[in-house]
Formats: structure tokens, C-alpha cells, sequence
């Protein structure tokens, strides 16, 4: 007889229901596996009670939002009149609740603030403030379990976590301005997170000073016209597929947009800037598949674009297209090469280094990879015939940058005056055979005409 004794009954759910769901186990589902038809399932850990003498004084007399929660009927409108209210607060029926911006629930630095257990409600114009510090029970402000629900103009700050939605699908989060309490970033909570959340509108919020904004297992979501800044990871992807991150602003973050272990997915028409740091990197691929990376600006990063065995699936590719890398230490780095990259259309400038492979070359990478009708503003060649395409094709060599790519830790000499001196040496009479890193057919001669979007 098989015993687990360390499960609680919902851990214990969810063990069987991904082992068991259809009769495949989670290796043979994949990462395509659906879960928005199984059945809701506890996955929270229980949420501790606080008492009034626990929470901070400045709560100590506020009335509680609950009250008011609790004589409105399921599906009513309920316009709370003005000014502050102690939480937390349990939603557990159709409600609407407008604050106007002028209503704030505070839970006095205990617990999360509200939880929305709920399908097809609406929560607009309220401040929730105050959460707990414990990652155990995952305090937020808000804690999303239903679908179909309408949450925006909210403001969030002093809170661990900010918005956390949990096997929730079909709502639209909008307008939202999300901070996280002042810690290290690395103990900071997710500004946003979806998890076995799918088909969510995540549109126009702004999310400062957090950590993340994370997607893991939650396909098919839109996150458009956000504004990320100070945090981590603008947006992380794991084992979330077909996801849409279009027209965002994400700024002085460490990495823009991370896939990790996705298929499909669309980024375009993003801004992405100074990420940078030790980590600092635009767009990270990590055995993704199947991207579209589309029009996007990706400028003063410490790595464009960072790419470690991706596209993973055979017979995939990873499209990147129309993108402006400029000003970046390494427009372009690939690890771990696979090939099944193509690269059409986009314009490197300023760019420290173009392109690079990590670890010492085996002089076939570019072959693997795809280039055509880039634009260059280190290529050396000539247009005679005026159409807009240089004469000859387009060719990068590695020469003594092939140091600091296999000695991580001389790149801090890397534009010293000894570097460049050598790298003049080099060209000039190569103590040893140089690897082509790629080769472009059809380069551009003239840079496309585009207005910065930054």
C-alpha cells in the first residue's frame, strides 16, 4: 500500500490528477499539457489568522471591509463610501466593488489583503496595501482563484506579492500600478503571476520595484502595453506556451523577457533597455521553441538577445525579425548551439560586439544559423548598383574577442587599449585561424529608415 505521509488531501490532488490525467503522465503530456478543464483543486496553503493586536497599529480602529463585503447580495454593485478600511477581505461571490480611487484596505502587514474566490466580478479603483512577508503562504495584495473576472485601476504597494492568480483563466487584468515591499530584490514577491492561468489579458499595468512577472504552466495570455521597471525579470515564461508579449516598456531590469522551456510565443514591438548587470539580457531563450521575436527595440543591454539550445524541438525555429539591437555589450550571443535560427531584416549599431558564441567555435556555426538583409554599421563593402544591397557578402570573424568569450573574466579588459591593440594584431596578420561566426548574403548597405521607439 503506497503512503504519503508528508501530503496534505490537495498536494495529494494534484500529485494524482498530473500523473493521472488521461492516463498520461506529466513526461508524456509535455509542456502542451491543458489543464483549464481539470478540476479546481486546493493548491494555496492554508492562510493563517492574525488578530487585531497583531497587525500594525495604523489599522487598530479602521472598520473591516468584510462587513461590507458580506451584506451585499451575490451580483450586486458595491460602491463603498470613501476612505480607509481594515483587511483582509474574503470574496466568495459574482460581486462588483468600484472604490472610485478613493477607498483603501489595509491589512496591517499580516496575511494577504484580499482574496477573489469568485468567477465574473469586478474590482476597480481600490488601494490594497499592507501584506504579509511570508513567501510561505505567498502574501499578496490580491489573490485571483476564479475566471472571468475584470480587475483594473487598482494600486498595490507595500505587499510581497502583488497580484496572484492561481489555476484562473478568461480575466483581464488592466491599469494597475504594482509595487512591492522595499526589500532585496531577490526576497521581494512577484509583482504579477499566473500559474495554470490561461487565455488572461494582462494590459496597460505598471509594475516597479518588484521582482518578477511570471507565467509558468499558463498558456495562450496577452501581456500588452505594460510598463516594467527596477524588478528582475520584466516577464518570465516556464513551460507556458503560446504567450503574447507585445507594445510593452521595460526598463533598468535585469532580463526583459525570459522562455523557459516554451513552444510558440510571440514578443513584438517592445522596448527593452538597460538590462544590465552580470545577468543583464534583453530577450533569453532557454530550450524555447517555435519564437517569434518581432520589431523590437533591445538597446544599452548587457546581451541583446542570450540563447542556450534553442529552438529545443527538432524541425523548429526561432524567427527573429525587423529588431533594432544598438548599444548592447553582445548583440546576440548564442550558447550551447543548435542552430534553426533565422535572422532577417534586423539592424545591429554600436553593439560592443555583434555577435558571438560562447565557448570556442568548431567553425561550423554559421552554417547553422540564418542571415539575411541585416544591417550592419561595421560592414565594409559598397553599393554600385544602388539597390539598397552591399556587393559583397557580409562576413564576422572572431579574432582576439575569442579571448573574453572563452575567459568570462577578461572581459573587463575588453575595450582596453591592450584589447584593441591586439584585436588590430589580429586582423591584421591572425597569429591563429579565425572563426567565422556568420555570413549575410544580402546585407544591407543603407539603415533602414525607423523611428526610435525609445
Amino acid at each position: 500500500m503506497l503512503r504519503f505521509p508528508e501530503l496534505t488531501n490537495g498536494a495529494l490532488a494534484i500529485a494524482l490528477m498530473l500523473v493521472c490525467a488521461n492516463g498520461l503522465s506529466q513526461q508524456e503530456r509535455g509542456s502542451n499539457a491543458d489543464m483549464s478543464n481539470a478540476p479546481r483543486v486546493e493548491i494555496d496553503r492554508p492562510k493563517p489568522t492574525y488578530m487585531l493586536r497583531d497587525r500594525d497599529a495604523r489599522v487598530h480602529g479602521l472598520k473591516p471591509f468584510q462587513n461590507l463585503v458580506d451584506k451585499a447580495p451575490a451580483g450586486s454593485v458595491l460602491k463603498p463610501p470613501p476612505g480607509h478600511y481594515a483587511g483582509p477581505v474574503i470574496i466568495d461571490k459574482p460581486l462588483t466593488i468600484d472604490g472610485a480611487g478613493q477607498v483603501v484596505i489595509d491589512a496591517g502587514d499580516k496575511g494577504t489583503v484580499m482574496v477573489l474566490n469568485a468567477s465574473k466580478s469586478v474590482l476597480r479603483g481600490l488601494h490594497l496595501t499592507g501584506s504579509g512577508d511570508s513567501h510561505d503562504t505567498d502574501d499578496s495584495c490580491l489573490d485571483v482563484r476564479g475566471n472571468k473576472n475584470l480587475i483594473e485601476n487598482l494600486k498595490i504597494d507595500n505587499c510581497l506579492f502583488g497580484i496572484d492568480l492561481k489555476q484562473s483563466s478568461d480575466n483581464i487584468v488592466r491599469n494597475n500600478a504594482i509595487r512591492s515591499k522595499d526589500l532585496d530584490l531577490g526576497v521581494r514577491g512577484d509583482g504579477l503571476r499566473l500559474w495554470y492561468s490561461n487565455n488572461n489579458l494582462i494590459e496597460k499595468n505598471e509594475i516597479i520595484d518588484s521582482r518578477d512577472m511570471v507565467a509558468w504552466y499558463a498558456h495562450k495570455n496577452i501581456f500588452r502595453e505594460n510598463l516594467g521597471r527596477r524588478s528582475r525579470y520584466s516577464i518570465h515564461f516556464m513551460f507556458a506556451n503560446d504567450n503574447i508579449v507585445e507594445g510593452n516598456q521595460f526598463y533598468d531590469n535585469a532580463v526583459g523577457v525570459y522562455f523557459m522551456y516554451t513552444e510558440g510565443g510571440i514578443a513584438r514591438n517592445n522596448i527593452i533597455s538597460h538590462a544590465t548587470g552580470a545577468t543583464g539580457m534583453g530577450i533569453g531563450f532557454k530550450e524555447a521553441s517555435g519564437t517569434v521575436i518581432e520589431n523590437n527595440e533591445i538597446i544599452y543591454c548587457g546581451i541583446g538577445i542570450g540563447s542556450d539550445l534553442s529552438p529545443f524541438q527538432p524541425d523548429s525555429t526561432i524567427e527573429v525579425r525587423g529588431n533594432r539591437f544598438a548599444y548592447n555589450g553582445i548583440g546576440i550571443m548564442f550558447t550551447s548551439e543548435t542552430g534553426g535560427n533565422n535572422m532577417v531584416d534586423n539592424i545591429f549599431e554600436g553593439n560592443l560586439t555583434q555577435v558571438s558564441y560562447g565557448g570556442h567555435g568548431d567553425n561550423n556555426n554559421n552554417e547553422k544559423n540564418f542571415w539575411e538583409g541585416n544591417f550592419w554599421d561595421d560592414y565594409q563593402g559598397f553599393d554600385r548598383n544602388g539597390d539598397g544591397i552591399g556587393d559583397r557578402t557580409h562576413e564576422l570573424y572572431s579574432y582576439a574577442d575569442q579571448i573574453w568569450i572563452e575567459m568570462p573574466v577578461a572581459r573587463f579588459f575588453r575595450s582596453s587599449p591592450v584589447m584593441e591593440l591586439l584585436d588590430f594584431l589580429e586582423r591584421l596578420a591572425p597569429f591563429s585561424r579565425p572563426d567565422l561566426i556568420l555570413r549575410d548574403e544580402k546585407p544591407r548597405f543603407l539603415k533602414p529608415a525607423r523611428t526610435a521607439q525609445s
